[in-house]
């Protein structure tokens, strides 16, 4: 399934700049980022459920937040892309 996440990290800190490179980095080892904060997932069930409990483990619940939008398995006709940069199909040929 194709989940959007995105997430606002309070970086007044720097204990909420590690938290926003930690956060980062666990959506990059399941997903592709198409903005800042917002990151194309494309998982199992079950590999989404171990990639929310790392990111809640990460955040602190009283200054950051996450959102989570399952896009599902018919992904590709609910995104429209405008602009530069385009996106990656995460379900198309790997080039090596």
């Amino acid at each position: 399934m194709m989940v959007l996440i995105t997430y606002d990290v309070n970086t007044v800190t720097a204990a909420g700049r590690k938290r926003l490179r930690n956060v980062a980095k666990q959506c990059e080892n399941y997903g592709q980022r198409v903005q800042n904060s917002v990151f194309e997932c494309l998982v199992e069930p079950a590999q989404f459920v171990v990639l929310k409990n790392q990111l809640e483990n990460i955040i602190d619940k009283e200054l950051d937040s996450l959102r989570f939008y399952f896009l599902g398995a018919n992904w590709k006709r609910r995104v429209e892309h405008i602009g530069a940069k385009i996106s990656y199909d995460p379900e198309g040929f790997l080039n090596v």
